[in-house]
């Protein structure tokens, strides 16, 4: 095991290889299918933070179900919800740009890829 091995299996509850693959590869998907059915349903920001924690408990389970991981790893739970938030953050926001321009284009238009501005 190489020495970054070792950091990652003692603060995240596994080897490097597994946090990126659970993270971004099995829930990550999950996580910008979130964000985005939370904006598109128009419902409050909140309701993203509560999803992805449910997200990152279910990413603790398969780790510790498919690779052995460490099933209680706080560190692992908290950088899992970090990215998955993150993600569906992104996700929530990258929807909510686009509906604001396409339901009210006479008040907004669009800037940038995530945001929107007054129209004058």
């Amino acid at each position: 095991m190489s020495p970054l091995d070792t950091f990652m299996f003692d603060w995240f509850g596994d080897t490097l290889f597994n946090v990126v693959l659970f993270n971004l590869v099995l829930i990550g998907p999950a996580s910008f299918a979130a964000g985005h059915a939370v904006a598109l349903t128009w419902r409050p920001w909140p309701q993203v933070v509560f999803y992805t924690a449910l997200l990152s408990a279910t990413l603790r389970f398969l780790d510790y179900a498919l690779a052995n991981g460490e099933l209680l790893s706080l560190a692992g739970f908290g950088f899992g919800w970090a990215v998955q938030l993150a993600i569906a953050a992104f996700a929530y926001r990258l929807t909510r740009a686009r509906q604001m321009v396409r339901q009210y284009p006479w008040l907004y238009r669009r800037k940038g890829l995530l945001g929107w501005d007054e129209r004058h």
